[in-house]
């Protein structure tokens, strides 16, 4: 138990400290993003670079050696508190890379297309609600 523990830990502290990371860089790029959400864009494209560089670099025979709990601390952790969109931008490389590019853009198309549509139905379930209250909107 104890040895499952530091490493949910350290992901858990990592993860925190994307997820200030990413309220930091939406703060910075705020004045930006009055037309297009710059900074949530840059968000997802920095770490995008940042899961498959620190990955490709660490992987087995990588230039960078790291355990595999640095590397969970790392992309799942940091790169998970700051966006998770890195995640599915690697795992949509991942099949390209194996020769699966059907998959990735199925992979693309329902993320896209199901989390428009969550987002959506989020959205409309809470007006509803709103409604059901006496809110406005």
């Amino acid at each position: 138990m104890v040895s499952s523990f530091l490493p949910s830990l350290l992901i858990g502290l990592a993860g925190a400290a994307g997820t200030l990371l990413r309220y930091w860089v939406g703060l910075a790029t705020l004045r930006w993003s009055q037309v297009l959400p710059w900074g949530t864009i840059l968000i997802n494209v920095s770490g995008s670079f940042a899961i498959a560089f620190f990955g490709t670099l660490t992987a087995a025979g990588g230039r960078l050696p790291v355990s595999e709990t640095g590397r969970l601390v790392f992309m799942v952790g940091l790169c998970g508190g700051y966006t998770t969109f890195s995640s599915f931008s690697l795992q949509t490389l991942d099949l390209l890379k194996n020769g699966a590019p059907g998959r990735a853009l199925l992979n693309i198309g329902l993320s896209v297309g199901l989390c428009m549509l969550s987002v959506s139905a989020g959205y409309l379930a809470a007006q509803a609600v709103n409604t059901l209250h006496g809110g406005e909107n």
